[in-house]
């Protein structure tokens, strides 16, 4: 039998937050050091690599008001789901004007949907935020979150996906992220998930063999390469998550155009055994 109670947690739903930002250029640039990227050009006025806004609007809890997991404890602003993992499942970004560094930024969230869905090994709960960003007073970005609630994976358990058809990527690079890596982009994007650091909590808790690189820097990486190939700003973003990428493995990071939109790409981040990690698509 389940123990979600729908009916309770779609109590949430219509819950709003509204918090206020600088988008400051030197948190950019060490975001940019972290991934070894040029800080010459990362200067007031510039536009924001796509995805950087995730290292704002940053929230501050005391100790006493996170969860075992060291993310805020549920029930303020999520739902209080009672399945113990918690995991970016995807999500999709409009962009009417580029985010720039230096600017005064205004951010509306609230929770739109809460679903349960029985997944391959137990229950799932999907969570979605839509986020608003206002810069100087106008509407930049537009975003729906997707989060999924599980219970751990049995070690015995499959942990396959679906396994999404792909052409043959006319672009691919390659990024190997290490425990400095994931501890940087913890610590900028303020994110106290232990199944970024504690290998402890990985394995006797979650279930992960090992750390786990986070969703979204593997969501960031795909929007930057796609930026780059198409050699203009991102209109449309859309990424889903498909299994998680653990930590000492090479993200295989790979471009194709989309068949079906001229002007589009299609992404993923791609493991060392050839499965998929994440998929996305753009538009420009």
């Amino acid at each position: 039998m389940s123990k979600v109670d729908l009916e309770y947690l779609r109590t949430w739903v219509g819950k709003e937050v509204i918090d206020e930002d600088v988008l400051d250029v030197r948190h950019a640039r060490l975001m940019a050091a972290t991934l070894g990227l040029s800080q010459q050009d990362v200067r007031a006025g510039v536009p924001m690599q796509p995805l950087w806004h995730w290292l704002y609007f940053l929230q501050g809890l005391p100790p006493s008001e996170l969860g075992q997991d060291s993310h805020p404890a549920r029930g303020g602003f999520l739902p209080p789901v009672p399945l113990s993992n918690r995991m970016w499942a995807g999500g999709q970004l409009e962009f009417a004007q580029p985010l720039r560094l230096g600017a005064h930024v205004r951010k509306s969230s609230s929770v739109m949907s809460v679903d349960h869905k029985q997944g391959r090994t137990g229950d799932l709960v999907f969570v979605t935020v839509r986020h608003e960003v206002d810069q100087d007073g106008r509407p930049a970005l537009t975003e729906l979150h997707d989060i999924v609630f599980k219970d751990p994976t049995p070690p015995t358990a499959s942990a396959s996906a679906d396994e999404p058809a792909r052409p043959t990527p006319t672009h691919v690079e390659q990024f190997t992220p290490d425990s400095t890596t994931l501890f940087r982009y913890s610590a900028l994007t303020f994110n106290g998930h232990r199944i970024h650091y504690d290998h402890d909590y990985c394995r006797e808790v979650e279930g992960y063999p090992s750390l786990v690189i986070h969703g979204p820097l593997n969501a960031t990486l795909l929007a930057m390469l796609a930026q780059r190939v198409a050699g203009k700003p991102l209109r449309r973003f859309k990424y889903r998550g498909l299994r998680p990428a653990l930590l000492g493995q090479t993200l295989r990071l790979e471009a194709a155009p989309d068949p079906e939109d001229g002007d589009g790409l299609l992404l993923w981040a791609v493991l060392a055994n050839g499965q998929v990690c994440m998929q996305a698509s753009a538009n420009f």
